[in-house]
């Protein structure tokens, strides 16, 4: 048995399905946030901290200075280090800005997606259905049909 839905249900799921594509790119932009922001760390210092070469290969300082020819700095090992360590620090700021500009634009959209669906079910309720089988819809299907098998067993899906 099939029940049609209000339109105003088939935009609130047309809203949803865009917003979750709106936040898998969010989901993106963090990830390559954060591997620049690794990246242009890396090149600061890659390997343990001076402390830990010590302890781990002892205090003598000739083991401590062959433990940092294979740990060190890409910028100290630059031809002009300052420069270098200017560059690092500028991707830095920048990876870091554009991670924290993607976060909050994602916490706004969890806040309107809550919204949403909240009024998706609310209106799917208001249509006879009941508030598990509202909460069980499959919203891309609905976004894209005016049917949804009654009683089905979907979940909220993003595709």
């Amino acid at each position: 048995m099939s029940r049609v839905i209000s339109d105003l249900a088939r935009e609130l799921a047309a809203q949803l399905e865009h917003r979750f594509s709106e936040d898998a790119e969010l989901a993106k932009r963090l990830c390559d946030a954060q591997q620049r922001l690794e990246r242009a760390n890396d090149q600061l210092w890659s390997g343990m901290h001076p402390d830990g070469l010590a302890v781990v290969y002892g205090e003598h300082p000739a083991v401590v200075d062959m433990a940092f020819a294979e740990h060190g700095s890409e910028v100290l090992g630059a031809p002009n280090p300052l420069a270098a360590v200017q560059q690092a620090h500028w991707r830095i700021r920048r990876a870091f800005s554009d991670y924290q500009g993607a976060a909050e634009q994602r916490r706004q959209l969890a806040a309107d997606v809550g919204e949403t669906i909240r009024q998706f079910i609310d209106t799917l309720m208001a249509d006879g259905w009941s508030q598990e089988e509202a909460r069980n819809a499959n919203v891309h299907q609905l976004a894209v049909t005016n049917q949804q098998p009654r009683g089905g067993t979907n979940r909220w899906e993003r595709h």
